[in-house]
């Protein structure tokens, strides 16, 4: 087993213990999982540059390497260092705020799930004009229906809200 097999290997298990730690709900794994992201990506970068080579100094006669990767790993540990500032910073602030770390369900979001719309409804619509054949078509209408859903909604949210402004001047 060489030296870049290795490498390859680590990445691979950076990049899948990445993944799996940023799809959690506590804001610390988030954070490791995108610090290992991050030194992923080097590992990616230091992998595909090439054979390494001595440094690009003028006059050099010897095979050289080349300072783009270098570049682009430097960068990636920026772009690293600053998100993870930035994670950090809304760490501090929900722990601040709320004594704890865990995103939980958005209220708004829950309610939208269980709202009963014409969306869950799998219709077959004649045509098959796209690429992507009846299933497109069907999301389409299904949007559009979804649209004049909610405007009749609206409507009739309006009209509620007239009503008792109304019965509210009769009875004063």
């Amino acid at each position: 087993m060489n030296a870049s097999l290795t490498l390859v290997i680590i990445m691979v298990i950076l990049y899948a213990v990445g993944v799996y730690l940023l799809l959690e709900r506590s804001m610390t794994r988030v954070l490791l999982g995108f610090l290992l992201l991050g030194n992923a990506t080097n590992l990616l970068l230091l992998i595909v540059s090439g054979p390494s080579g001595a440094a690009p100094f003028f006059g050099e006669d010897d095979t050289v390497a080349d300072p783009l990767p270098q570049a682009f790993i430097l960068t990636a540990i920026v772009i690293t260092f600053g998100v993870s500032a930035f994670l950090l910073a809304l760490i501090y602030r929900s722990w601040r705020l709320a004594n704890a770390d865990v995103v939980g369900d958005d209220s708004e979001d829950l309610a939208l799930a269980r709202r009963r719309t014409s969306v869950a409804v799998d219709r077959d619509v004649a045509g098959d004009d796209t690429e992507f054949g009846i299933r497109a078509a069907a999301a389409v209408s299904t949007a559009l229906d979804l649209t004049v859903q909610e405007e009749r909604e609206e409507q009739e949210s309006i009209a509620e809200k007239l009503r008792q402004q109304a019965e509210r001047r009769s009875d004063s």
